[in-house]
């Protein structure tokens, strides 16, 4: 799991083997499996620094 923030400033857990693609669009937008979207504050690269430290 890794701690995203919403663009509201409320921090949640997701679950990274979930997640489908990545992309900016300004804003960094998570689409999971499930075809669920989260948009967050954290860019492509913290996101990525996190599912590898994860490992």
């Amino acid at each position: 799991m890794i701690q995203l923030t919403k663009l509201n400033g409320t921090s949640f857990y997701l679950n990274h083997l979930l997640i489908e693609k990545i992309e900016i669009t300004p804003d960094t937008v998570i689409t999971m499996n499930s075809q669920t979207q989260y948009v967050v504050k954290e860019s492509i690269e913290e996101i990525n620094n996190q599912i590898r430290s994860e490992k």
